[in-house]
């Protein structure tokens, strides 16, 4: 879907038209459920906020301003009721989410040239994403915007509503603390 396609689907959703919603939904479902997926670390509940980011969407695309990036409009509302989800049902620190219990090798599929090639892909993916997961929230959460969703700074601002500064700090210490943690990994895997 080309930016003008976008631009015109959502015009048309705020007319009330149901039918724009489909290639919306088509557009970002990956990309919009994995961040949830990433943020809460549970498939039933990332599932649950997909649905609700959805249907917030339909509620609220009154107030999308067309001036700013739909993505990022879209992706504040899930981020919302993420951080929403996180401080209702999961009490302790959302700096420190991780629990001893939670799957931390979360893959999501890649294609590769051939099957050794895919599998080592797959071994790296998996390292960085244990070393992800391992991370505070807020770092996780920048990280994933940023490298998985592949969204610009200024949009992450948009996003999680603060300023780019502080975006790109927490970004750096995000970066520094997951090479920390893969530099701390990756020894630990080759002595297996």
């Amino acid at each position: 879907m080309a930016q003008s396609e976008l631009v015109a689907e959502v015009a048309r959703l705020r007319q009330g038209d149901p039918e724009a919603l489909g290639p919306l939904l088509a557009r970002y479902q990956n990309r919009l459920y994995r961040y949830l997926l990433r943020l809460v670390r549970d498939r039933a509940t990332a599932e649950d906020l997909f649905q609700q980011t959805w249907l917030r969407v339909v509620e609220k695309v009154h107030q999308y301003d067309a001036l700013r990036s739909f993505e990022a409009w879209l992706f504040a509302l899930a981020h919302n009721l993420a951080i929403d989800y996180l401080r209702r049902y999961r009490p302790e620190s959302l700096d420190e989410l991780q629990s001893p219990d939670e799957p931390r090798n979360v893959q999501f599929p890649s294609a590769g040239p051939d099957a050794l090639a895919r599998a080592l892909e797959q071994e790296r993916a998996g390292l960085v994403i244990e070393a992800l997961d391992e991370l505070p929230a807020v770092y996780r959460e920048l990280l994933s915007l940023r490298f998985e969703e592949e969204m610009k700074l200024a949009e992450i601002a948009e996003v999680l509503d603060m300023p780019l500064s502080t975006v790109k700090t927490r970004l750096k210490r995000g970066l520094e603390r997951l090479r920390e943690r893969l530099a701390n990994i990756a020894p630990r895997e080759m002595g297996q």
